[in-house]
């Protein structure tokens, strides 16, 4: 942490004063967690258990298979992804289940339902018109209400699942509570289906009808118009005038194959007879049955001649007789085979005719068909329309077989099914004691230990100066150009132990008369053990000359540096004097020295309400053993002061005070212990430091201070070291300043007059 002030003086938490502080305030502590556990313990005892249970469903589709094949998914299926699982989950928070849940267990008899019903007090924030008062609700709207605020209803993640929590001071109503939620749901999703099957059963009765008679009326259209137009049909795809079509282009090219087969055969025939080839190598001769005999008869005859021939002679009568036979037979072959190719001839011919007979019967069909293909279109928007309204009429007929064999509830079960049911919990989730008192307690001391060490830092009390670096402190003088040198060196005591009584000693006032006043402390401090304060020791500032000073014979005129700048000699080394030269440079600390005791400290309270007058805001803080500035400036010296800084035991405003006679501040000697305020003297100068961002002018009074002693407390280049000596000698001043300057100090400002010469004194200033 870095410091507030011009110096920037660095300043770091003591862990071991936080520590510390936490461990000397330990009893208050664990009384304050002790009496937080026994009041977390009373209070949870005093609360009502609460009981909770919870009933799971899964969603799935239960459309029941009836076709006894894979399952397909019907149109009212639900879509069952993440969207619908939220869906179903808010219809079981509907009004209207939580309603229906209600009047069937009669929750409004019981009083954690109708709080507002049951009470006997009324309620100041319905008093104050701040709330709503719940009484003007229906009674039902008020137990639906604390139904849904002890209700939770939630998708289980990844899952179909979705839970139903219940919490109620009875455990056997968050069990049935849960149960009789998922039974309402399950009955109003078989209601729901079972209602749509009954609405679409009504529904298309009339439409079914209507369909019926619009089909015949269509189908009979249909009938007219074919009759009409002679459209008949002969089977479902063809009509009469096509099939006719179809068997005289059939019956046309067989015709046409048989005239060409018949023309074939006779140019054959007729081809063979031309060239004088023999008859037996046509297929239509020897076929025929004329020609068979005949050929048998000729084979005959050539079988006697050849016999014949070999008992009688060539011009014998009888063979004359069997070759006459056998020539008149080959001339019937002839004759025959003449008559088969006139046959086939006609054969022919007759396909011709039958062909052009044909080929007319043709042209007419296709003119018949053309003029049937125009009617047709108008057949077809016909059928067209009936088969629509055939169609309609059957899908709304298996609609209606369908939805009126499911108007049975056991044929439309809900969409859903209970996977684990709630069951009485033996054990209340809430209070749970022993957790909540163990939680109250550890949170009670760590919120202590933490309040404590809060405080300890707000108040400045843990926190410590930072030794620095010397080579930083190089930097830092040469950034303002002022030649000095750092030298880090531990103190053998602390600011305490350095401040001791003048070599004689000086008269000091009278202390006040009151009966419980202790008498002021010669020092701050006592004296401490030598390993202690070593541990204790901070960085001490040695100053190297800044300016020249003169030899010793003419100290108070060159060697100490005159309030004005030596400019009016004549004047001395007066208050008003050191004012002025604190206020031209702007000087925020002084420290000042008084070696005569209780007189210089007074001449210092002087100062300081001079300061004050001239319109600068100046705080006097008291170092000395005696006290002396606490009595001048404050009501009483039993006020927080400089030495409860130190400790830690007083914050900055509580050790402030104003000076009873000016518009200055003081901060008293204190009234904590001086050994353990010298336990903390390394925060002096951040105490120092937090001052001067406050005021103008911080005075520090430090009573008959030895130089190691003010070393400590000069380690500021703008501190400016005064010399309170009112009323002693030149020699004296003298013989001081050169002690003073072989300790390092050579910068001085003397005040050894209380008035300027020049000037009238103050009341104010005066009247210490």
């Amino acid at each position: 942490m870095s410091g507030v002030n011009g110096n920037h003086q660095d300043v770091d938490i003591d862990l071991g004063r936080v520590i510390a502080a936490v461990w000397e305030r330990k009893g208050r502590i664990l009384a304050i967690t002790a009496l937080a556990a026994v009041a977390a313990l009373v209070s949870t005892s005093m609360m009502k258990s609460s009981y909770r249970a919870e009933t799971r469903l899964l969603i799935e589709s239960r459309s029941p298979n009836l076709n006894g094949g894979d399952p397909a998914a019907a149109a009212n299926d639900p879509v069952l992804d993440s969207l619908n699982i939220t869906s179903q989950a808010q219809l079981l928070q509907s009004t209207d289940l939580i309603r229906q849940v209600a009047r069937d267990l009669k929750l409004s008899q019981y009083p954690e339902f109708d709080p507002a019903g049951q009470s006997l007090f009324p309620d100041l924030l319905v008093m104050l018109g701040l709330k709503l008062d719940p009484m003007a609700l229906d009674p039902e709207d008020r137990v639906i209400k604390e139904f849904r605020d002890k209700l939770n209803v939630y998708a289980v993640e990844n899952s179909r699942v979705i839970a139903i929590e219940f919490s109620s001071h009875n455990p056997q109503l968050a069990a049935s509570i849960p149960n009789r939620m998922a039974a309402v749901y399950l009955q109003l999703q078989s209601g729901a289906k079972l209602d749509n099957h009954s609405e679409t059963a009504k529904w298309l009765e009339p439409e079914i009808a209507n369909l019926t008679q619009r089909v015949k009326e269509a189908e009979t259209k249909v009938a007219e118009y074919r009759t009409q137009n002679g459209l008949f049909q002969t089977t479902e795809t063809n009509s009469f005038s096509t099939q006719q079509l179809n068997d005289i282009s059939a019956e046309l090219a067989r015709v046409r194959g048989e005239r060409a087969n018949a023309e074939a055969r006779a140019e054959n025939v007729r081809t063979a007879l031309e060239a004088g080839r023999d008859s037996d190598t046509l297929a239509d001769v020897v076929s025929s049955q004329v020609i068979q005999r005949l050929k048998e008869a000729e084979a005959n005859l050539q079988a006697q001649i050849s016999d014949q021939s070999v008992v009688l002679l060539n011009n014998h009568p009888r063979l004359r007789g069997l070759r006459a036979q056998l020539s008149g037979i080959r001339q019937q072959i002839d004759t025959e085979t003449r008559k088969i190719l006139g046959s086939l001839d006609s054969e022919a011919e007759v396909s011709r005719l039958r062909e052009r007979q044909l080929m007319a019967q043709l042209n007419n069909l296709k003119a018949d068909s053309a003029k049937a293909g125009e009617e047709e279109v108008g057949l077809r928007a016909l059928e067209r329309e009936a088969a629509a309204q055939r169609q309609l009429l059957e899908t709304y007929l298996a609609r209606y077989r369908e939805a009126t064999s499911r108007l049975d509830s056991n044929a439309t079960p809900a969409d859903a099914r209970v996977v684990s049911q709630a069951v009485e919990p033996a054990e209340p989730y809430f209070p749970k004691i022993i957790p909540i008192v163990i939680v109250v307690t550890l949170a009670t001391l760590i919120v202590s230990c933490l309040a404590v060490m809060i405080s300890e830092l707000f108040s400045g009390r843990a926190l410590r100066p930072v030794n620095r670096d010397p080579s930083d402190e190089v930097e830092e003088v040469e950034s303002h150009k002022v030649e000095r040198v750092s030298v880090a060196k531990p103190l053998a005591a602390p600011v305490a132990a350095e401040v001791t009584a003048p070599p004689q000693p000086q008269p000091r006032p009278e202390p006040r008369s009151e009966p419980e006043q202790k008498p002021a402390p010669q020092s701050v401090a006592a004296p401490v053990e030598e390993p202690r304060l070593e541990r204790e020791a901070v960085v001490q500032q040695t100053p190297v000359v800044t300016q020249n000073v003169a030899a010793p014979a003419h100290v108070p005129s060159g060697g100490i540096e005159t309030p004005d700048n030596a400019d009016a000699p004549d004047q001395g080394f007066t208050i008003a004097s050191v004012v002025r030269h604190l206020q031209r440079y702007d000087v925020p600390v002084a420290t000042a020295v008084s070696p005569g005791g209780d007189e210089g400290s007074t001449a210092t309270v002087m100062l300081a309400r001079a300061a004050a007058e001239a319109g600068r805001t100046v705080v006097l803080v008291d170092l000395t053993g005696s006290a002396c500035p606490t009595r001048l400036m404050a009501e009483n010296d039993r006020l927080l002061g400089i030495t409860d800084l130190l400790s830690g035991e007083s914050a900055f405003g509580d050790a402030i005070h104003p000076d009873r006679l000016s518009d200055a501040h003081i901060i008293p000697q204190g009234i904590s212990d001086p050994v353990k305020a010298m336990r903390g003297v390394d925060r002096l100068t951040m105490i120092v430091d937090a001052l001067s961002d406050a005021y103008d002018l911080v005075l520090i009074e430090c009573g008959p201070a030895e130089t190691g002693g003010l070393s400590r407390l000069v380690r500021s280049d703008r501190t400016e070291v005064i010399l309170s000596v009112p009323g002693f000698s030149e020699t004296d001043i003298t013989r001081l300043v050169l002690d003073y300057a072989e300790a390092g100090f050579r910068n001085l400002l003397v005040m050894s007059e209380q008035d300027d010469r020049h000037h009238p004194p103050s009341r104010n200033r005066t009247a210490a």
